[in-house]
C-alpha cells in the first residue's frame, strides 16, 4: 500500500508516533489509509450540509475495513463571487483545489481519495487532482437544491434572482415582488437547481464513471444522497484492495461518453474548460472539435433550466443519469466505472420514469446537443456557445458591434438603456490573462434576459457565463484580447455575424483594415495586486486548451 511509506520499518518509528498521536491505534495500521477531501464551508449553500456526508462517508469505510482521514479543501459560491472583483478568483480556485489535494494526499501517502464536493470550480478540481495522482477515488457530490416555492410557483435562483432584477429594472415587478423572490428562490442546501455548472459536473462525473450511479442528481439533504455516500466509502476501500485507480476510469472513451451525456442534457458552456483540462491531468489532449462532433450526433433529450422548463429534482425524478445513459446506450463507449460495472451495464439498468422530462431519442427537445463550437476570423481557435438555450430566431444574427472592456463598462450600459436592438455587445479583456481569471457574466447576460433584449441582442466575450447563461451569448472567444486576439481589434459600429447552424462567428472588417489596427493595438492593462491572481496570470492557458497553468 502506498500508505506504507509512513507505516512500515524500522525508520518509521517518528511516523507511527505522530499516526497515534491522532487517535489512530496499532491495530488499523494494516488497513488502507483513505482520505476524505472535503469541500465543506458555511460559506456556500452546495456544501453547508457535508458535515453530515462526512460521517457517512467514514462509517463506510470503517465498514469496508480502511481508516478514514478527512481534510479541507476551500470553496467559493460563484452566485455571491458573480459581479465583483471576486469572480476573477473562481477559476483559478480550480487549480487551487487540485494542488490542495495533491499536496496533502502525498505528504501522507494515503492510499485512496472520497472526494466531497459540489460546486462549479471545485468538482473539476478535485477531477484534475484525481487523474494527477491516478489513486483509487470516488467523487461524492453533495446534491441539488430543491426548488423555491411562491404559492404553486416553483422558483429557482437565476430565473427568480438575477433575471428578476432585470424585470424589475423594467418595471414588470414590483420592489415588495422582488423582495419576495430574494426570500424564497433558495429554500436551503444544495448545488442551484438549474442544469448550471455544479450540476452538470455532477452529471457528468457520474457518465464518466467517477462517481457511483445515481449520485449526480440525488438532492441533497436527501437520505439517497447519505446512503450514497456511505456505499463511497465502503466501495473506495475495495478500489484500493483491486488497485482500480483513476486515469483506469478516466480513459478517452469516458471523457466521450461524459460529453454525450452533457450534449443530451444541454449543460453548461463551463464543461468545456473543465473537461479540457481533467483530460490534460489525465495524460491526453481534448479537442473542442470533439465537444462540437459529438453536439452534432446527440439529441437533447431534456430541457432543464435556465433552457427550460424543468428542474434538477424533475431530472432525479424522472429516472436520473441511469435513465439518461439508458436512453443513450447504444451510442456509448464501453469504459469502467466505480461502482465495478461497465457503464454499460449501467445503462442497461437505467429506466426513464417520465417520458416528457427525459424524451425518446426520435421526439427530442433539439436535434443537436447543447453546445456547439464556433470558428472564423473572430475566434481562429475557437469560441464557445449554448445552442441549447438560444431561441430559433436567434441562431442566426447579424448586428453592430458596441465594444467594452470589462464586465462593469457592459453593466453600466444596461443599467443606463444605452443597449439597442441589433447590437452585438463585446466584452473583452475578461479573459484567463487578461482579466485575470476569465469571469463569468452572469450579470449582464441576466439583464438581457430580464429586460426583454435576447431575441434582438447578441453578447460575445473572451470571458466565460455561468451555466445559468442562456440566449445568444459567445463565450471563451480565442485568442483573448491581451493576447492580441482578433478580438481585440473590433471597434464600434463593426459588422459581426453569428451563424451557429454554419458554426461560423465572422467580423466583417477586411483583413487589410485589421493588419492596420493590429500595428497600433496596445492591451488594456489592468492593475493585479501580487498574490494570486498576478501568478495566475502570468501562467496560464488558453481558453482552448482548458485555461490550465503551464506546467
Amino acid at each position: 500500500m502506498r500508505s506504507d511509506r509512513v507505516k512500515k520499518g524500522l525508520n518509521r518509528v517518528p511516523h507511527r508516533a505522530l499516526t497515534y498521536a491522532t487517535g489512530v491505534s496499532p491495530a488499523l495500521l494494516d488497513k488502507p489509509f483513505i482520505g476524505i477531501a472535503s469541500s465543506f464551508t458555511d460559506l456556500v449553500p452546495g456544501h453547508v450540509g457535508m458535515r453530515e456526508l462526512e460521517r457517512k462517508i467514514e462509517a463506510g469505510i470503517h465498514a469496508g475495513g480502511g481508516v478514514p482521514f478527512t481534510f479541507g479543501v476551500p470553496a467559493i459560491c460563484d452566485g455571491i463571487a458573480m459581479g465583483h472583483e471576486g469572480m476573477r478568483y473562481s477559476l483559478p480556485l480550480r487549480e487551487v483545489v487540485a494542488d490542495v489535494v495533491e499536496t496533502v494526499v502525498t505528504a501522507h501517502a494515503l492510499d485512496g481519495l472520497i472526494l466531497l464536493t459540489n460546486c462549479d470550480k471545485i468538482t473539476p478540481g478535485m477531477l484534475m487532482a484525481a487523474a494527477r495522482l491516478d489513486i483509487p477515488a470516488i467523487v461524492v457530490t453533495a446534491g441539488p437544491m430543491l426548488s423555491g416555492r411562491l404559492g404553486q410557483k416553483r422558483l429557482s435562483l437565476v430565473a427568480d434572482t438575477f433575471e428578476a432584477v432585470g424585470r424589475y429594472q423594467r418595471g414588470e415587478i414590483t420592489e415588495d415582488e422582488l423582495k419576495t423572490l430574494e426570500m424564497c428562490a433558495c429554500p436551503g442546501e444544495g448545488s442551484c437547481q438549474g442544469l448550471y455548472t455544479a450540476n452538470t459536473m455532477a452529471c457528468v462525473t457520474e457518465a464518466m464513471g467517477m462517481s457511483l450511479s445515481g449520485t449526480g442528481t440525488a438532492l441533497a439533504g436527501s437520505a439517497k444522497k447519505k446512503w450514497l455516500a456511505y456505499e463511497a466509502g465502503r466501495r473506495i476501500v475495495e478500489l484500493v484492495k483491486n488497485n482500480i485507480t483513476a486515469r483506469k476510469i478516466l480513459t478517452p472513451a469516458a471523457f466521450r461518453n461524459g460529453i454525450r451525456v452533457d450534449m443530451a442534457l444541454g449543460g453548461s458552456t463551463n464543461t468545456v474548460l473543465h473537461l479540457t483540462a481533467i483530460a490534460a491531468e489525465a495524460g491526453f489532449t481534448l479537442e473542442l472539435d470533439e465537444f462540437d462532433r459529438i453536439s452534432a450526433s446527440t439529441p437533447q433529450i431534456t430541457s432543464i433550466a435556465p433552457n427550460g422548463p424543468y428542474l434538477m429534482e424533475d431530472l432525479e425524478f424522472a429516472g436520473g443519469i441511469p435513465a439518461v445513459l439508458h436512453r443513450l446506450k447504444d451510442a456509448l463507449e464501453e469504459s469502467l466505472t466505480v461502482d465495478g460495472t461497465g457503464i454499460k451495464g449501467l445503462a442497461e439498468k437505467g429506466k426513464v420514469l417520465d417520458e416528457e422530462v427525459i424524451r425518446p431519442l426520435d421526439k427530442p427537445f433539439r436535434p443537436e446537443g447543447g453546445i456547439a463550437i464556433l470558428r472564423g476570423n473572430l475566434a481562429p481557435e475557437g469560441c464557445v456557445i449554448k445552442q441549447a438555450g438560444v431561441s430559433e430566431d436567434m441562431m442566426r444574427f447579424k448586428g453592430r458591434a458596441r465594444v467594452f472592456n470589462s464586465e462593469e463598462e457592459v453593466t453600466q450600459a444596461l443599467d443606463k438603456g444605452e443597449v439597442k436592438e441589433g447590437d452585438v455587445l463585446v466584452i473583452r479583456y475578461e479573459g484567463p490573462r487578461g482579466g485575470p481569471g476569465m469571469r463569468e457574466m452572469l450579470t449582464p447576460t441576466s439583464k438581457i434576459i430580464g429586460m426583454g433584449l435576447s431575441r434582438s441582442v447578441a453578447l460575445i466575450t473572451d470571458g466565460r457565463f455561468s451555466g445559468g447563461t442562456h440566449g445568444p451569448c459567445v463565450g471563451h472567444v480565442c485568442p483573448e484580447a491581451a493576447e492580441g486576439g482578433p478580438i481585440a481589434l473590433i471597434e464600434d459600429g463593426d459588422e459581426i455575424e453569428i451563424d451557429i447552424p454554419a458554426r461560423r462567428i465572422h467580423l466583417h472588417v477586411s483583413e487589410e483594415e485589421l493588419e492596420k489596427r493590429k500595428s497600433s493595438w496596445e492591451p488594456v492593462r489592468k492593475e493585479v495586486r501580487p498574490g494570486v491572481l498576478s501568478r495566475y496570470a502570468r501562467s496560464v492557458g488558453p481558453a482552448s486548451r482548458g485555461a490550465v497553468i503551464t506546467k
